[in-house]
């Protein structure tokens, strides 16, 4: 099998057999952490195993033994016609002859696109249905599938089929047992910058790269075309109108149409940031769909002219190119939601999926301008902060027209956290005024994600109120569960709180949601950083290159990477490559690593000549990382004292600030923060 040997466990007759080759450990053992999480005792190798007769028989005897057997299914299995993991598949068969039709025992498990049909495993495994856990990212009916499997009497249905396939959902972390000493701060900047680029209100897409590879930190995009049955991207609606001024309102259509999608249940809906990648573009849908691992396209067009609209949209086999469904609307403005909504369940009746028929009935708009304001808010959004002060002016103006639309509530909330994320304002300004809108969202619908996400977010990066941060991620989560965004908050929350294996479960599964947002890969990646997993971190930084060259930070990771491992020279290529946001600050770090001081030195200059875009943080770390632990103290109280968005989590994690964490200073500096260590 491998060059690792099985340890014993307690109680053999409840256990998982998980067979795998040894190019797929990595993606095995995150499997194995998500079933033995969820109390599933699971049979796996992970100390140096010893060969022989005796460890021969011992494996066999565990495939006697095991209640289920897993066998990971991958393009590195289809690569290999000889190894050890198809002796043990071949024993697991061999068992299957002295049992009924009706056991269940084969749970074969594809890691990435490899298709079933044609693939070189016996016979026996293609009698039974396969399931697929992109990258090893295990969810919640999975692993209650599982269970049902394991359980005295699984239900008829489970008889003899494996584990069915299953769309990703996310799992609720749960409640520490201890208080929360989050740094929620790498959810923050993590999530302001997702909230900003992932949500309808920031688009900026970066252009759909090769799809290829870094699948230590994220699922692998997919090679092959067999993505899953139930999964569908939407992408920007085209504008028709006369004057193609209207494309505010085409994009809000289809972010709409794609919020509307994700409460169905069956279905697994790819984020806005990838869909929206491909806007202008001519890519064929089948290369669309593979990029994005989405077996079924939306698109329309819409047509606005004074108080009417036209709208247009098909559903599409990415495969196939057969158009499944298509519809032409022509409605009052007045009438735009119960349009996306009618749209939204065309789509569902058209892939047989049951939609609720008990759910409140959408309403009309009650000001039709304050809709236009809204979308053109949200436009501006877009433009980073550029845009924001005209965001804030149109979402005022739509709240002043209609003072009950929650939407521009949210969105006026996140314009303020976009401020104070790009440093046009600070928290002491920033945070109240996001504050105040996220409660006015609240008090016009309870149950608005976006606005218990805005007040965890200020909880952890401005109150540093750790409990009600928790609180109020928990409760985004709980409203949003299939949501990437929510997903993306949970990890960071995971992570904090030191559940770091669920941490890098959710993550993946936001970027499951969403492959080709940048920022998703930057921050699974990041996550590894901090648990010192520098090669699989380095992979997901490029990988985010890869989708968007420009995206500020990854170059800057690497080359802290490659300062770690002692290899300066190439820390500076990395370096030089940052964006001129970042690159002083990787410079000032990489001058002195070669023993350039008077270099280090002017580059250090820079960057606290420009602390408003730097951050005092990244003072603090140059400092930390030259050995001068006075100076770097005091950039770190000035840090809290600012608020600084990034501060718990790299004072806590990051390896640069290590040579603090001895030091009474750092006690004081957690304890000010509401942290222990």
């Amino acid at each position: 099998m491998r060059e690792q040997s099985l340890q014993r466990v307690s109680t053999p007759t409840g256990a998982v057999f998980l067979s795998y080759a040894s190019q797929d450990a990595e993606v095995a053992q995150r499997i194995c952490a998500g079933l033995r999480a969820a109390g599933v005792e699971v049979w796996f190798d992970q100390s140096e195993l010893r060969g022989g007769d005796a460890w021969d028989r011992q494996i066999r005897e565990r495939i006697h033994d095991c209640r289920l057997f897993m066998a990971l299914i991958s393009a590195n299995t289809e690569a290999r016609d000889e190894g050890y993991f198809r002796h043990e598949w071949q024993l697991a068969v061999e068992r299957t002859h002295h049992m009924s039709d009706n056991k269940a025992f084969l749970v074969p498990i594809v890691i990435d696109d490899t298709h079933e049909r044609g693939a070189s495993v016996p016979d026996k495994l293609h009698e039974v249905q396969w399931t697929r856990l992109p990258g090893g990212v295990t969810h919640p009916q999975f692993v209650a599938r599982i269970k049902s499997l394991l359980s005295p009497d699984p239900p008829a249905s489970a008889a003899g089929s494996g584990s069915p396939p299953i769309l990703p959902k996310a799992e609720r972390p749960s409640p520490s047992s201890r208080a929360v000493p989050v740094a929620v701060l790498a959810l923050f900047l993590a999530a302001l910058a997702y909230l900003l680029v992932s949500k309808p209100w920031n688009a900026k897409p970066a252009s759909p790269p090769a799809v290829s590879g870094a699948a230590a930190s994220s699922p692998a995009p997919p090679a092959a075309f067999a993505p899953a049955s139930r999964s569908i991207a939407v992408l920007p609606f085209a504008d028709m109108s006369e004057k193609h001024d209207q494309e505010y309102f085409a994009d809000g259509m289809a972010e709409e149409i794609i919020d509307l999608l994700t409460k169905i249940p069956e279905l697994r809906v790819i984020g806005r940031t990838s869909s929206f990648s491909f806007k202008g573009r001519s890519d064929d849908l089948r290369s669309i769909g593979e990029k994005l691992g989405a077996a079924y396209i939306v698109e329309g067009s819409v047509r606005r002219a004074n108080d009417r609209v036209r709208v247009t949209a098909q559903l599409i086999d990415a495969h196939s190119g057969t158009h499944l469904w298509s519809e032409k609307y022509d409605r009052d403005f007045g009438d735009v939601l119960a349009l996306q909504d009618q749209i939204a369940r065309g789509i569902a009746r058209a892939l047989q999926l049951a939609v609720g028929a008990d759910e409140p009935g959408i309403p009309q708009l009650q000001n039709p301008e304050a809709y236009t304001f809204y979308l053109r808010g949200r436009s501006a959004i877009d433009r980073g902060s550029a845009g924001v002060s005209e965001a804030k002016t149109d979402l005022e103006q739509s709240l002043s027209l209609d003072p009950s639309f929650v939407r521009a509530a949210e969105a006026l909330a996140l314009a303020y956290v976009d401020e104070v994320a790009d440093n046009v304002t600070s928290s002491q300004v920033g945070w109240p005024a996001a504050v105040e809108a996220a409660q006015r969202a609240l008090r016009l619908d309870p149950n608005s994600a976006m606005a218990h996400a805005v007040l965890g977010l200020e909880a952890a990066t401005y109150a540093y109120d750790w409990p009600r941060a928790s609180a109020q991620l928990d409760a985004t989560l709980a409203l949003k569960p299939r949501d990437p965004y929510a997903l993306f908050v949970a990890a960071w929350l995971a992570f904090d709180i030191g559940r770091h294996a669920e941490a890098l479960r959710l993550q993946d599964a936001s970027i499951a949601l969403d492959p080709l947002n940048p920022d998703s890969h930057q921050n699974g990646a990041y996550i590894r950083y901090l648990m010192g997993d520098l090669d699989a971190a380095e992979r997901g930084f490029r990988r985010s290159i890869e989708i968007s060259p420009t995206f500020e930070g990854n170059h800057r990771m690497i080359g802290e990477i490659l300062l770690q491992r002692h290899q300066p020279e190439a820390a500076l290529k990395e370096m030089e490559a940052e964006s001129a946001s970042g690159r002083e600050l990787g410079l000032a770090l990489v001058y002195f690593a070669l023993g350039r001081r008077a270099d280090s030195e002017a580059a250090l200059a820079r960057v606290e000549r420009a602390v408003p875009r730097f951050g005092e943080l990244n003072v603090a770390l140059v400092y930390a990382y030259r050995g001068d632990l006075d100076q770097a103290f005091q950039w770190l109280d000035r840090a809290v004292a600012s608020r600084d968005i990034n501060l718990g989590h790299r004072l806590k994690y990051d390896p640069i600030f290590s040579r603090l964490r001895g030091d009474a200073r750092y006690q004081r500096l957690l304890r000010s923060m509401n942290l222990s260590e």
